[in-house]
């Protein structure tokens, strides 16, 4: 079920009402039920994986907690359960392709086995859930008591597909309060809800068109286009992933539940460093804490601490896809970090002005240059294979021939049909982004009370009338749908 589809629209309001309406015992079963419900629509048999990696994860970690002198072996048991569940479903194709590519180049041919494992939604989320449960009961923190509660801990539908990935310590709390309704938590929901829509409808969906043209024939497009289509593709996938996570926390607001922040303004960045502190925090956050810093983080030399950077971004990058492009991406932005650590202690050596650092001038050629690099690492994130990433690298490293060129450039002609969209998208993207910093701003400075419900009404009217009009014919899935 996907949050952009009618199913959802009726799901959602269905549960809403239940939950409400039903005393606070039955409410953790009622989520549950209906956690169960939305994941299984696609393909039910599934629902029996999470329900075991469930009931495995809770005994498994009561044992953790239950041992004495065996914390450590239980602790590694229940992880390995984890990661090996992840691997057979996730990565055991991708191996069983990389023997096969390797005894090719042997001269072997070899035919693999087609084990036909198609990837279950929502596993690499869950399972860093999972581990991250293990890993805090290891280190100290309280089990739960209620396996409904942990059951919901990892099948809670507004995050079960793609995050943000939760901290038990702070959302197993809230199912205990016996929440009272609140009008605020319909105002505050439904505002990221329908921001994350447009989010997704008016923008990444219209910029898919654009990137899916280009990265599919990047031979047919000049320089100066795969520069724009690359530009297309950072915003879409910021856009797709930021309205999933708004849509995702606007849902669990209708409960009266809080889950985790996910994107910061990441292409304000002024560098590497800071990019990963805004992007994706609930993945960078559980990869520092439960990657980085287990293998030593920075509590080291230099170069264990460089490669243990290296590593925790290369093993982040195939977190996202079995695929070689994503372990490229992922080396790729441990050297970019690796890099930056680097550049910062050279400007301190040089003793450059530290009023020029700091000077406002600085921070915007900074903000410039990082939102560049990380556009350059979303060539290989996005591309089918290396071969494709080459080839539209090595394109963008070239300099425009002309600017004629571009004026009759396949841009164009690309699948945006309607001569609205585009002027649209140049309309709303700035808009939409513009919006964002000052809500988040009054937010922060308390400025302003709610609007009445009248005006309220009237915008979500207006915003729904927005999304039918310019919303593509079909909307394609969530990037982050099957991860």
């Amino acid at each position: 079920m996907l949050f952009n589809s009618l199913q959802y629209l009726v799901f959602l309001p269905t549960v809403f009402l239940l939950f409400w309406l039903l005393p606070h015992r039955a409410r953790v079963p009622l989520l549950l039920v209906a956690s169960y419900v939305f994941y299984m629509t696609w393909r039910p048999i599934y629902g029996l994986l999470i329900l075991g990696l469930t009931v495995a994860n809770y005994f498994l970690v009561n044992r953790i907690e239950k041992s004495q002198d065996k914390k450590k072996v239980w602790v590694g048991v229940t992880v390995a359960v984890n990661l090996v569940t992840l691997g057979v479903f996730k990565y055991l194709n991708f191996g069983l392709d990389t023997i096969k590519d390797g005894l090719a180049l042997a001269g072997v041919n070899w035919h693999e086995p087609h084990l036909h494992i198609l990837l279950p939604l929502g596993i690499s989320f869950f399972v860093f859930e999972f581990i991250h449960y293990a890993v805090e009961v290891y280190r100290g923190k309280p089990v739960v008591k209620s396996i409904f509660d942990f059951a919901l801990f990892a099948s809670f539908f507004p995050t079960q597909i793609a995050g943000p990935i939760k901290r038990y310590q702070d959302f197993i709390p809230q199912l205990s309060i016996p929440a009272k309704f609140k009008w605020e938590y319909v105002d505050e929901g439904m505002q990221m809800i329908l921001m994350g829509l447009g989010k997704k409808v008016l923008i990444a969906d219209n910029l898919a068109l654009v990137v899916q043209a280009g990265f599919s024939h990047p031979e047919n497009f000049s320089s100066l286009d795969l520069w724009l289509i690359t530009y297309a593709f950072a915003f879409q996938i910021f856009f797709d992933f930021a309205g999933y996570t708004d849509i995702a926390r606007g849902s669990a607001m209708l409960f009266g539940y809080k889950v985790p922040i996910n994107f910061n303004l990441p292409y304000l960045a002024a560098n590497v460093s800071d990019f990963w502190n805004r992007w994706h925090i609930s993945l960078s956050t559980w990869l520092r804490d439960y990657l980085f810093i287990p293998m030593g983080g920075s509590r080291c030399g230099k170069w264990l601490n460089y490669r243990n950077l290296f590593l925790t971004m290369a093993l982040g990058g195939l977190w996202h896809g079995a695929a070689i492009h994503y372990l490229a991406w992922g080396a790729y932005q441990g050297a970019l970090l690796i890099m930056h650590k680097e550049y910062s202690k050279g400007l301190e050596k040089v003793g450059v002005a530290s009023k020029l650092l700091s000077s406002k001038l600085y921070h915007i050629v900074s903000i410039v240059v990082t939102f560049h690099i990380v556009c350059l690492g979303w060539v290989l994130f996005r591309a089918d294979d290396l071969n494709i990433a080459g080839k539209i690298l090595l394109k963008l490293a070239q300099a425009p021939s002309a600017l004629t060129h571009f004026s009759s450039a396949q841009l164009a002609v690309l699948q945006i049909r309607d001569p609205i969209i585009f002027p649209s998208l140049v309309l709303i993207v700035p808009i939409l982004m513009l919006s964002q910093v000052v809500v988040n701003w009054l937010n922060d400075k308390k400025f302003y009370q709610s609007p009445p419900w009248a005006v309220q009404v009237a915008v979500m009217v207006i915003l729904m009338c927005v999304l039918t009009i310019f919303s593509p014919d079909s909307s394609p899935k969530f990037i982050y749908f099957q991860f």
